[in-house]
């Protein structure tokens, strides 16, 4: 599944997901390493040593995000 937001393109698998911002950055990590902050529009991957998050435009977003990876 493709996600369009505002700063690029979230590519959402039930084993990864990939954020291709509009600045040629390609970010990736594992659904396991995946945290969503929802009252922040955050998801958040942390591998340990690697960090980074992507903030969406909105909740729909977020809920596409969580329902694509079956999380409540």
């Amino acid at each position: 599944m493709v996600i369009a937001f505002s700063a690029g393109k979230l590519i959402v698998s039930p084993f990864e997901i990939q954020a291709r911002l509009d600045n040629g950055c390609l970010l990736y990590a594992m659904v396991d390493d995946i945290k969503f902050h929802d009252d922040a529009l955050m998801l958040v991957a942390d591998a340990g040593a690697v960090r980074w998050n992507i903030k969406l435009d909105s909740n729909e977003q977020l809920q596409e995000v969580k329902g694509e990876l079956g999380i409540g």
